[in-house]
C-alpha cells in the first residue's frame, strides 16, 4: 500500500468537508472494495474517510410503503433483518447470497452501489425495485443513479446515505454464481411493483439494465412460458473466461424463468 492520511468522520457533514479538502480522498465503510485495491496499488487515495460507524449510515426500518436500509448496513444485517424478511424477502434473499461470510459481515449496500460493480447483486435490486437512493446531496431515482460500469451519477464527495426500496407486491431474486467469489455471472430480478413489472438482470452487461420486452411479456400472462419464445440479443453482453455472450444470453432466461416460478 501507498502511505495515507486516516480520518474517522464524526458525522457525514464533516466526511464531505474532510473529502472536499482533498481531491485525491477516498471513503472507506465496510473496506471490500476498497481494501483489495489499496493493496493491490491499483488506488493512491492521500486521505482515507472513515465513515463505517456514523449512526447516520445505519438502520433498517419500514416507513409507509418501503423498506428505508442505510447505507452502511451490511449484507449479512439486511440478509437477517425481520424487517426485510417480512416485506420484501427477495431483498434479504439476495443480500445472503452476496459473496461469503466474512464478505456479508464486512460489505455494505453503500458501498456496493457506489462501486456499481457490473456483476454485483445490488444494483438488480435498487433497479429492479425502483428504489430511491438519497446522498449527502440529493436523491436519485434507480434509472438515474447507475450510469455505466463501476459509473454512477454520483459526484466527487458525494456520499451514499441511505436507500429506500419500495414495498413491491411479489418479488424474487435468481442468481446464477460464480463458485469462487459468488459473484453473479448472470443475476435476475422479477417484481410486481404498483407501478408495473420490472425485471433487472446484474453481472450480463456491462451494468445492470432492464428487460422491457420481458416486462411487456410478463405482464400479459405472468408464467414462465411467456419469455421462452423470447430472444435475448448477446451483442452487448460480456463474454469472458466464466461465460461466453451467448451463454450469458441463455442464463438470462433461465435466472428469469426461476425467479418467476418461485412467485407463482
Amino acid at each position: 500500500m501507498y502511505a495515507f492520511d486516516y480520518k474517522r468522520a464524526g458525522s457525514v457533514t464533516e466526511a464531505t468537508k474532510l473529502f472536499a479538502a482533498d481531491d485525491d480522498a477516498a471513503y472507506l465503510a465496510g473496506g471490500q472494495t476498497l481494501i483489495p485495491t489499496l493493496k493491490q496499488r491499483l488506488r493512491q487515495p492521500t486521505t482515507v474517510i472513515d465513515v463505517g460507524a456514523l449512526a447516520e449510515l445505519r438502520g433498517i426500518a419500514v416507513t409507509g410503503k418501503s423498506v428505508t436500509i442505510g447505507a452502511s448496513v451490511t449484507h449479512a444485517e439486511v440478509a437477517a433483518a425481520e424487517a426485510v424478511q417480512k416485506s420484501i424477502p427477495a431483498l434479504a434473499e439476495l443480500a445472503g447470497m452476496i459473496g461469503d461470510p466474512q464478505v456479508r459481515n464486512r460489505g455494505t449496500l453503500g458501498g456496493s452501489i457506489a462501486n456499481n460493480d457490473p456483476a454485483a447483486d445490488y444494483p438488480a435490486a435498487v433497479l429492479g425495485l425502483n428504489a430511491t437512493v438519497h446522498t449527502s446531496q440529493r436523491s436519485l431515482a434507480a434509472a438515474d443513479f447507475f450510469t455505466g460500469m463501476f459509473e454512477t451519477a454520483l459526484e466527487p464527495g458525494e456520499l451514499v446515505v441511505k436507500v429506500d426500496f419500495p414495498i413491491p407486491r411479489r418479488a424474487a431474486y435468481a442468481k446464477f454464481r460464480n463458485p469462487a467469489s459468488r459473484y453473479a455471472v448472470v443475476g435476475v430480478m422479477v417484481a410486481e411493483t404498483n407501478d408495473g413489472l420490472r425485471v433487472a438482470v446484474t453481472g450480463a452487461g456491462p451494468g445492470v439494465f432492464r428487460l422491457t420486452e420481458m416486462e411487456t411479456a410478463l405482464a400479459r400472462n405472468f408464467s414462465q412460458a411467456a419469455i421462452q419464445n423470447l430472444s435475448i440479443p448477446a451483442d452487448d453482453l460480456n463474454s469472458d473466461l466464466h461465460a461466453t455472450a451467448d451463454y450469458r444470453a441463455h442464463l438470462i432466461k433461465v435466472m428469469a424463468g426461476r425467479a418467476i416460478a418461485s412467485m407463482i
